[in-house]
């Protein structure tokens, strides 16, 4: 009988030693798994969602080319991306006062930004055009003098404007974001919206019932630019730059151009740029 039981005690133990030592192998295998996603470091990335094709709200969800760009972008650095909307101007803020770190929201790279801010190698090639309504007799910027504007704050949209029609023009209104400029245009209370070119031919073309006319001045408006913008001195431009080229290179950013834009991108302009 004490046999049995010593028997019996020593098969309790080694299978005991047997679970312990798989629990250790698990364990040792989810931590090593673990250590590798601390490394894979989660950035704030903020946006402005009402910029549509670039960045806008679908059933709740954050979409567009900016977005796909920027999380591949970020994917091919090797980190996670934690985008928010958070509103046009506070994106700007957020990333000066360096509470996020990355910011994407059809940004145009200039020289005033620059002095702030950091970018990204260009990824779009942009320029301002004029949207009217359908027999308007704006065919030119030029034929904005004497009209009344609408614009989004702070973007080189307003800077054009303002350009052609004095800093503190009346004639001038502001708005928060671009969607509300157009709101203006619809309700009579503007003679135009200056804006990124792709925006408002999107919104033309998916509101035929409006029947908005989009005008190119060529003359007045340069071509422009977006990158991605960083906080002054971030060790991420260097990293996004490297991955934003290779995307450019292995043919991952034109699939999310044409998927978006249904044609193929210049990506040569975008790397004469750098």
């Amino acid at each position: 009988m004490k046999k049995f039981k010593l028997f019996t005690t020593f098969l309790v133990m080694a299978f005991m030693l047997i679970l312990t030592a798989c629990g250790s192998s698990e364990t040792s295998s989810n931590g090593g798994d673990s250590d590798k996603e601390k490394e894979k470091k989660t950035l704030r990335v903020v946006t402005d969602a009402a910029y549509a094709p670039f960045e806008y709200l679908d059933k709740g969800e954050i979409v567009g080319f900016d977005i796909d760009i920027v999380k591949a972008v970020a994917e091919e650095a090797g980190y996670k991306v934690d985008i928010a909307n958070t509103g046009w101007d506070p994106v700007f803020l957020e990333l000066e006062k360096k509470i996020a770190d990355v910011g994407v929201s059809a940004i145009t790279i200039n020289d005033d930004r620059k002095k702030t801010y950091d970018f990204s190698v260009p990824y779009f090639l942009s320029t301002n055009k004029i949207m009217v309504p359908e027999g308007s007799d704006i065919k030119s910027a030029e034929d904005l003098k004497d009209k009344t504007v609408a614009v989004q704050n702070a973007t080189t949209g307003q800077e054009a404007v303002e350009g052609l029609l004095g800093k503190n023009s009346s004639q001038i209104k502001k708005f928060e974001n671009n969607n509300l400029a157009i709101l203006e245009l619809k309700a009579g209370g503007a003679d135009a919206v200056v804006a990124d070119n792709t925006v408002i031919e999107e919104y033309a073309k998916n509101n035929p019932k409006d029947k908005f006319v989009i005008i190119e001045d060529k003359d007045a408006f340069a071509q422009e630019f977006y990158g991605l913008m960083f906080p002054k001195g971030s060790a991420l431009k260097a990293e996004f730059d490297k991955a934003l080229n290779e995307l450019l290179d292995n043919g991952t950013y034109a699939k999310i151009y044409n998927e978006w834009f249904k044609v193929d991108p210049d990506v040569q302009i975008l790397k004469d740029q750098q």
